[in-house]
């Protein structure tokens, strides 16, 4: 017998998820040139700091006939985003990177073990700020044909291989409290996984451009 609270509670998801999908573009009528046109622009990769925030870089990775996004869940054990879903990444050394598309290319080969070379990166997309970690997110596009085996390293618990449209389309506003928002706060569902916070703002900016790209298309 179903209790009360989990007939509410499924009645709550039930909405939210048909609510996503209705207002969400049919996305996949877009082809992988217009995909490709919608993600690109100009690579402005200077580290530029701004002595309130600290710098990062992450690789949006898209692969295939059908989009697939690789995104990666950090360890539950972790200091920092513990148990969280972001895309592969991290901090810029000033030592070590010539600018942030550099730090990008560094942290996914030695996360998941993919080498892309800076030609293959398409364009970048708006910084987004962590609240709470305090960094500036600085995120870089390549769409690739296919994609090889990855392996993670000690910093990545799981790789994910998500189709990217349907993901798109579990868009909802994040109303948890516990993220502190301070700023439009959007999730992202992949089965029983949430994604949300800067990942997740990442992922609106996607569907913003995909969706401007429909219009021009229509």
């Amino acid at each position: 017998m179903i209790v009360i609270e989990d007939f509410l509670d499924y009645l709550i998801i039930t909405f939210e998820r048909q609510q996503s999908i209705t207002i969400q573009p049919n996305y996949v009528s877009l082809g992988i040139e217009k995909l490709k046109k919608a993600l690109g622009s100009k690579i402005l990769a200077e580290a530029k700091q701004n002595g309130h925030t600290k710098l990062a870089a992450v690789l949006v990775i898209i692969y295939g006939s059908e989009p697939t996004i690789i995104m990666t869940q950090r360890p539950k054990t972790m200091n920092l985003h513990a148990g969280e879903i972001s895309f592969p990444g991290g901090t810029w050394k000033q030592d070590d990177d010539i600018d942030l598309l550099a730090t990008a290319l560094r942290e996914t080969r030695e996360e998941i073990d993919l080498d892309i070379p800076k030609q293959q990166v398409i364009g970048q997309l708006g910084p987004v700020t962590t609240l709470n970690s305090g960094f500036t997110i600085t995120p870089f596009v390549t769409i690739q044909s296919d994609m090889p085996v990855l392996k993670p390293n000690s910093e990545i618990e799981e790789i994910l291989r998500i189709p990217l449209f349907p993901l798109l389309k579990t868009l909802a506003d994040d109303i948890d409290l516990s993220h502190k928002s301070i700023q439009e706060m959007y999730t992202f569902r992949y089965w029983d996984k949430i994604i949300w916070g800067a990942s997740a703002r990442i992922l609106k900016q996607m569907t913003n451009l995909l969706s401007n790209e429909m219009s021009e298309k229509s």
